[in-house]
């Protein structure tokens, strides 16, 4: 295997980590959510802390800054339905 091939390969592995990674907290975070809305929590309560926590941890690692301009694109991409879970494509 030469360099590149192998520098490739690590590349793969790591991204397939980073999507188990994400994968794995995307369940914490919903059996939460699911937990609080089973004991009476508002939905809507939920999802403000959920953002409020998400943007927080966020800007704790990165900065206002940074945080700031990735909030920026937001508005395109879920009108673009990247947020959107049961979406038809045509």
């Amino acid at each position: 295997m030469i360099n590149d091939d192998y520098v490739e390969a690590a590349m793969d592995a790591e991204f397939a980590e980073d999507e188990d990674i994400r994968r794995a907290a995307l369940g914490f975070i919903s059996d939460a959510w699911a937990e609080a809305i089973a004991n009476g929590v508002d939905a809507d309560a939920v999802a403000h802390a959920a953002m409020f926590t998400a943007l927080a941890d966020l800007v704790a690692a990165y900065g206002e800054d940074a945080v700031a301009k990735l909030a920026e694109g937001l508005p395109d991409r879920i009108l673009q339905g990247d947020y959107t879970v049961n979406r038809v494509l045509q």
